[in-house]
């Protein structure tokens, strides 16, 4: 599954001063995050076989199962960790935001987790099971709760929530083994599959039908494996916000270079760990161990592809690769959102009904096609407005008011 965008609002203090200046380096790691998230998304919605054990019969070439396999090594439940500390970063942003604009930032906060709940909701039930917005705000409301918490304990606090869900996991795969268990039903998964690729196909109650019955699985998942970590990431995310590390990421090179060399390594062995559980070993010991591996070994793997990021934009064709990626990382609501919608009328009954007929590096295919496409769309409208149609819409229930769009050009912090 996935991760919502977590954009921070730019300043718009009250005693007429300038805003604050965003942080280029900022958006360009959300706007890369954003491609990953759509590698991901899109597995989900091109095919009703994904994450049931179960290859589809239509699909099973060695190109499309070594596509599946690469996705879900470098990008399967890496790229919502990155997301969930930018949440947590953007979090510190939007405090100070509240604090120069001599405004009370808890009603501010409750407002947006309001509507990213609102927002969740609608994009749950009418694009695609797997958003996370409504997930996100609902932490986002223990994040307040616990802000305060020095930047120390925040890391420690994350660390060892990470730890905890990792040893839950290897106790139920104990428990699973002690039992003899585990396992599916291969030919009543596959029946499943097939009925949820015709009912995706059909009308548009029958669209919505679907997504509702898919629903209490997604939030099993959301709560039991993606919670945790994404609030682990949101901690972590705060601590770097307290201690402003990627205010200038250039003066952390030492440890973004450290912080590669141990990430790849450990990150891709964990992913290549839950790739193979994916593959014939769902509903097993195995596949709960993988779990447990990915829970300790994804956050490194997402910390790499962070710090090789930031290593890039300080590099000598930085400046290209921020001015191609920030202004999608600065409406990466609106484009979440509008990848879910796009990829409603490819896939689904609401448009050409497409679920299950393209092959895998078709389905990649078009991702990429969608996000060069959002790319150049976000600097167009950025140019134009000072925020992406629904980052407007957020803003306004955050403040309470109706900001200015119009006028293009960096208005805030990122």
């Amino acid at each position: 599954m996935t991760t919502g965008p977590a954009t921070a609002p730019p300043t718009e203090p009250a005693d007429g001063r300038p805003p604050l200046p965003r942080l280029a380096h900022v958006d360009a790691l959300r706007g890369f995050a954003l491609l990953g998230i759509l590698l991901v998304n899109i597995t989900f919605m091109a095919s009703a076989y994904q994450g049931t054990g179960v290859t589809d019969p239509a699909h099973d070439s060695a190109p499309d199962n070594a596509v599946r396999f690469l996705i879900e090594v470098f990008f399967e439940a890496k790229f919502y960790l990155l997301f969930s500390f930018l949440f947590g970063y953007s979090f510190t942003l939007q405090l100070a935001s509240a604090n120069r604009a001599g405004a009370a930032f808890p009603p501010r906060f409750l407002r947006r987790c309001a509507g990213l709940f609102v927002l969740g909701l609608g994009h749950a039930v009418l694009l695609f099971p797997g958003d996370i917005l409504t997930t996100y705000a609902v932490l986002g409301l223990l994040l307040l709760a616990v802000h305060r918490i020095r930047p120390r304990t925040a890391v420690r606090a994350a660390v060892a929530l990470f730890a905890v869900t990792a040893v839950g996991y290897l106790l139920l795969a104990w428990a699973l083994a002690a039992t003899g268990g585990g396992g599916i039903d291969t030919a009543a998964v596959t029946e499943q599959a097939r009925r949820t690729t015709e009912a995706l196909r059909g009308d548009a109650g029958s669209v919505i039908g679907a997504h509702l019955r898919q629903l209490p699985d997604v939030v099993f998942m959301l709560a039991f494996f993606q919670a945790p970590a994404a609030f682990a990431a949101f901690l972590l995310g705060l601590a770097a916000g307290r201690r402003r590390a990627l205010a200038e990421p250039t003066r952390h090179s030492r440890v973004l270079r450290r912080i590669q060399w141990i990430g790849f390594p450990l990150g891709i062995a964990g992913g290549l760990v839950w790739a193979h559980a994916a593959q014939g070993h769902s509903g097993t010991p195995y596949q709960l161990v993988a779990v447990a591996v990915d829970v300790v070994t994804a956050p490194l793997l997402a910390a790499a592809y962070a710090a090789t990021v930031l290593r890039t934009l300080a590099g000598p064709r930085g400046g290209r690769a921020a001015a191609a990626l920030a202004p999608a990382g600065r409406m990466t609501l609106t484009n979440y959102l509008t990848q879910s919608l796009v990829l409603a009328f490819v896939f689904t009954g609401f448009g050409a009904g497409l679920v299950g007929r393209p092959a895998p590096p078709y389905v990649v295919l078009t991702a990429l096609v969608l996000f060069a496409v959002q790319l150049a769309f976000s600097r167009w409208w950025l140019a134009r407005h000072r925020y992406g149609p629904v980052e407007w819409v957020l803003r306004a229930v955050t403040l309470a008011g109706r900001p200015r769009l119009q006028g293009g050009g960096p208005t805030g912090p990122a």
